[in-house]
């Protein structure tokens, strides 16, 4: 994977991308497990991988453990020979601290940042135009933008967003501002080469049908291939082909987000035999037995859960 080239690919991400999970084991990074389940999705209809993002835990990874992650992700890609995609979740809420990480991570076999907007500090609209623009200024590399108000306190509304989007640099958007209006708009007013990926689990199939590029959902994964051929069937012009995938998965994101994401995740693949425990960091805590149960249930049908 050729992700250190002066001059970085800028085309926008598109299709079904994974914000992986990120696995722990007596509190630290789990190597065999991350290796487990790069091999796997590498075999996966998959577009694109982002490492370290909210589903990652990246808030509870320290700087020698997100380039481990990064270079542990990058090793086993090689060994498997697939040229897969994958973007960096960064945030933060000092633009210094992001440039600076930016700087730090320059030569990480990377291809790209997913960036949250600032959380907490709630700047202006402006503040926000700046805060990217420094991004982009730090660095080569295709940057996405992370809007979802509900964790952030903020949200970056299209007039802002549609000033970003003339930097080359900055190539799209992962969309969960919870407003359709608004993302009907901007897919309206967008300019050519500037994607829109959804990233709500359970709004998948609408914001899909209303033409949005691509989606980054934690519920892929489970039933990857369903989800991907969900979103194929949708951009091929099969809306009936694709409500019949969704109907049979629609229930999948409401169990895994019933309790705080990735703890449902992670229990799930620790079922299925992909990592070796299904370990959160606090705050984040592990799942209640009434939703192993259910996740049993629905995942591993004759089989109670351990």
């Amino acid at each position: 994977m050729d992700t250190c080239t002066d001059q970085p690919d800028q085309t926008p991400p598109r299709g079904l991308w994974l914000p992986l999970i990120t696995p722990f084991r007596d509190g630290t990074l789990d190597a065999a497990s991350l290796r487990r389940l790069i091999t796997h999705y590498a075999r996966a209809p998959l577009d694109g991988l982002i490492l370290g993002a909210t589903t990652g835990e990246g808030l509870t990874l320290d700087e020698t453990e997100l380039e481990r992650l990064v270079m542990l992700t990058a090793d086993a890609l090689a060994a498997g020979g697939r040229k897969l995609p994958v973007y960096l979740g960064l945030s933060g809420s000092d633009t210094r601290k992001l440039v600076q990480t930016l700087a730090r991570t320059a030569h990480w076999p990377i291809d790209g940042v997913l960036i949250a907007c600032p959380y907490y500090t709630r700047p202006s609209q402006q503040g926000l135009v700046l805060h990217f623009e420094a991004a982009a200024d730090a660095t080569a590399r295709p940057i996405l933008i992370y809007n979802i108000p509900y964790r952030t306190g903020v949200n970056l509304q299209n007039e802002a967003m549609l000033r970003l989007a003339e930097r080359p640099n900055i190539v799209g958007v992962k969309d969960c501002c919870a407003d359709p209006a608004q993302t009907a708009e901007l897919l309206r007013l967008r300019p050519p080469g500037f994607a829109v990926l959804t990233g709500e689990d359970a709004l998948a199939f609408d914001a899909l049908s209303r033409g949005c590029d691509g989606a980054i959902l934690a519920s892929p994964h489970l039933e990857t291939e369903a989800f991907a051929a969900m979103m194929h069937r949708l951009q091929a012009g099969d809306r009936l082909g694709g409500a019949t995938e969704w109907q049979r998965l629609a229930d999948l994101p409401k169990l895994l987000f019933a309790e705080p994401s990735p703890a449902p995740v992670k229990y799930a693949l620790w079922r299925r035999g992909l990592i070796d425990s299904p370990e959160v960091r606090l705050p984040m805590t592990p799942v209640s037995p009434a939703l192993a149960a259910a996740l049993d249930t629905r995942l591993l049908p004759g089989r109670s859960a351990a």
